[in-house]
């Protein structure tokens, strides 16, 4: 009877050891998966989209038939509830914008919380720039403005706005022979676009002979680690006017004075050195013994005191430059210039083997009386990096800029040529970062390329002025690359010999 009592007391011991032993086994951990956008429940899909990605953050891409601001997913969950801040959130049945990163929260049945970020790119994964003229007006002068109004989608990584804006063509070949059409964008009052700082003036670069779209991004980048006082920011964007889709754009700011763009205060100039064919009839502009030069900004009288000021510099300057003391470094041109800019003007530019820098146009830079003169900034780089058929320009060998009429007689002081020489050496030394950016731009552009050539139409065939024909833009792209490594190379051969 004693050994039948133990036996159900050893027994009772066991069970209730079992009991709590399960009463404290941890709860699953929280987790939200099968995380999708069925087409039965959004207007405008056709397909399902399922979301991916790893530990606690999901994406996918929203076609632009879908409304992303209007939009019900369909989950599972591993916990009590799911919300966004206070909301609960309902399978198949709760409407959300996904425009910006939208939170989800999974709580346990114990009051625990786990975060998950859903991040949604619309379309190609640019923002995107909806541009309406006053009754649909088609935008068809470089010299007319059409009122309107722009509004901005800035998806996951940029604000949203909108404001009322007159639009016009801009560009030279650009505007003429292509059928996809740069513009300039003028907000009736100063607006913030894309996180680039607020003013009125924004030019909308089609960069159509461009087929990586890269070319002008990738010498802007080159600027912005220079010693060049202001390079323009620049941001890709699908742009749509009057509600059909334009293509891919390269937004940015506009070469002209303002506090956060070519700073040069009360008192300074901002000159150009352009051609006759691109002058306008109200331009202000007059001969060096060199080039033709605009006066860009601010407006002056023509025959005025100012304009007889700059006039008379620059001309001083180019005849110091061609003195016999040129080289002084007191009394030659040294006196008149910022060597440091001159020289990161020209490396940036003779890297590209930039068609239009050496004589054309589009060479800015600026002067304040009582101080130096400065190059810059960078600007239309399209027909750079060998993206020309009709001069030695196309080819990654030989010198380019350096037959620019100041730039020649400057490379005649051993001071500036070792200058040059040991700034490119920075340049040259960060090829791999130069080319890692074009690999990641790429990327970006991998879906908007697409867009841009059912548009457009532009892969496999010849678009002025294009060496090369190639069928897929990852071509274009591994062209482009090889190119810029075959030049740096061969700059480097040939400044170490000089």
């Amino acid at each position: 009877m004693q050994r039948i009592i133990l036996i159900l007391l050893l027994s009772a011991i066991f069970f209730s050891g079992c009991r709590k032993s399960e009463d404290t086994v941890p709860e699953p951990e929280m987790s939200i998966y099968n995380f999708v956008f069925k087409k039965g429940y959004n207007f405008g899909l056709t397909q399902n989209v399922m979301l991916s990605g790893s530990k606690d953050t999901l994406s996918g891409y929203i076609p632009y038939d879908a409304d992303i601001t209007n939009l019900v997913a369909s989950f599972e969950f591993v916990g009590a509830e799911v919300r966004i801040g206070e909301i609960v959130q309902r399978s198949g049945i709760s409407v959300n914008n996904y425009s910006k990163l939208v939170t989800y929260t999974v709580i346990g049945n114990d009051g625990s919380t786990k975060d998950y970020y859903i991040k949604l790119k619309w379309f190609t994964g640019l923002p995107i720039i909806y541009i309406n003229t006053l009754n649909g007006v088609e935008i068809s002068s470089k010299e007319e403005y059409v009122p309107g109004n722009a509004s901005i989608f800035g998806g996951t990584n940029y604000d949203d706005g909108s404001g009322e804006m007159k639009i016009r063509g801009r560009g030279h070949s650009t505007w003429g022979i292509h059928p996809k059409k740069p513009y300039q964008l003028k907000f009736e009052n100063k607006t913030e676009v894309l996180g680039m700082p607020k003013d009125k003036k924004w030019i909308f670069l089609a960069e159509h002979s461009d087929k990586t779209l890269l070319r002008n991004s990738l010498a802007f980048e080159m600027g912005n680690v220079s010693n060049l006082d202001w390079t323009p920011q620049s941001v890709f964007t699908e742009v749509f006017i009057n509600d059909e889709y334009n293509g891919t754009y390269n937004v940015c700011q506009k070469v002209e004075e303002s506090s956060n763009r070519v700073d040069i205060g009360e008192e300074g100039y901002l000159l150009e050195i352009d051609t006759p064919d691109h002058l306008d009839p109200d331009d202000i502009y007059f001969y060096s013994t060199k080039f033709m030069i605009q006066v860009k900004e601010p407006e002056i009288a023509f025959e005025s005191a100012e304009f007889y000021e700059i006039k008379n510099h620059i001309i001083g300057f180019e005849s110091v430059l061609y003195s016999t003391f040129f080289k002084n470094p007191e009394t030659g041109y040294r006196k008149y210039i910022d060597v440091n800019s001159f020289v990161d003007w020209y490396l940036i530019n003779e890297i590209a083997k930039n068609q239009d820098s050496r004589s054309y146009s589009s060479m800015y830079f600026s002067y304040v009386p009582g101080e130096k003169i400065k190059m810059g900034p960078l600007w239309d780089f399209d027909l750079g990096f060998g993206n020309v058929d009709y001069s030695e320009c196309e080819y990654p060998t030989g010198f380019w800029v350096k037959d620019h009429e100041w730039i020649k007689r400057l490379f005649e002081d051993p001071y500036f040529v070792n200058k040059v020489k040991e700034r490119f050496e920075y340049f040259y030394n960060n090829k791999s970062y130069l080319i890692d950016f074009i690999d990641k731009k790429a990327e970006y552009l991998s879906l908007a390329q697409e867009e841009n050539d059912k548009r457009w139409d532009v892969f496999g065939n010849y678009i002025w002025p294009n060496p090369v024909v190639y069928d897929t833009h990852q071509e274009e792209v591994n062209h482009l690359k090889q190119w810029l490594v075959t030049r740096m190379g061969w700059l480097n051969n040939e400044f170490k010999e000089m």
